[in-house]
């Protein structure tokens, strides 16, 4: 399925490419509305699986390829390929990876910047979700903001109080209670969720961003973060921080 998002076809200029754009991100959409304000033919794809999704510009399709066999089929009327898909999406990465690899069009990871510890910050890194479930030890009242994919590790862990995510998970820890809400979200609520459900250990992914009130909060008041590591990028994947240098990327890589 696939739609225009943009309201208005723009004209392409001469030397446009044709970028198909993996999705689901703020620097995904920032990408698409800075190419496609540039002239430049863009094809935004969503794994189609959150409901009233925010659009970028240009071109959007919603759902799978396939597997990386039909992201290679795909590819056949594309120049080139960003990644700027969630920072845990490692199958879709492994996809393109594979799909550049077969057809060779040139591709690039576009991940921001994990976060980093900061003076205060009571964090325990591992290494996936499962682990996380496992490193909870004797934790009392424990916030899962990983989203609704994961959830399923904790299932029967009674400490787990709060679930927040976009969509409903598959199932829910005994005594949690769910929160449907969508990000960015604000410091003072952040504040008041922690003091409201007493929590003392929150479980997230390291899916970084320029700032992340949930870790403010969790520093002002002691309360332990353990943080899941995202997943390596394939091995000799170019890899960029920001759509401004996605965009750059574009514009440079030769016809």
């Amino acid at each position: 399925m696939s739609e225009q998002a943009g309201g208005v076809e723009r004209p392409f200029r001469p030397g446009s490419r044709r970028v198909l754009v993996l999705g689901g991100t703020a620097e995904a959409r920032e990408l698409a509305d800075t190419l496609t304000t540039r002239g430049h033919h863009v094809t935004t794809s969503l794994a189609g699986r959150t409901r009233d999704p925010r659009l970028p510009a240009g071109e959007v399709r919603s759902g799978g390829f396939g597997g990386a066999e039909g992201l290679a089929a795909a590819l056949r009327h594309i120049d080139l390929l960003v990644d700027a898909t969630h920072p845990f999406a490692a199958r879709m990465t492994d996809h393109a990876a594979r799909a550049a690899a077969a057809t060779g069009v040139p591709w690039v990871v576009l991940r921001r910047p994990g976060w980093s510890a900061q003076p205060g910050d009571r964090w325990a890194r591992v290494p996936t979700t499962g682990a996380a479930a496992g490193a909870l030890g004797d934790a009392g009242s424990v916030f899962l903001a990983i989203g609704r994919q994961g959830v399923h590790h904790f299932a029967a862990l009674e400490q787990v109080r709060l679930v927040r995510a976009i969509e409903p998970p598959d199932v829910l820890p005994p005594h949690a209670h769910l929160v449907l809400a969508r990000g960015p979200f604000a410091l003072d609520d952040e504040r008041a969720l922690l003091a409201e459900h007493r929590i003392d250990t929150i479980v997230a992914k390291d899916s970084g961003g320029a700032t992340e009130a949930k870790l403010v909060a969790a520093r002002e008041a002691g309360v332990v973060v353990v943080l899941v590591d995202r997943p390596a990028p394939p091995g000799g994947a170019e890899i960029v921080s920001s759509a401004d240098a996605a965009a750059g990327w574009v514009e440079s890589t030769p016809n």
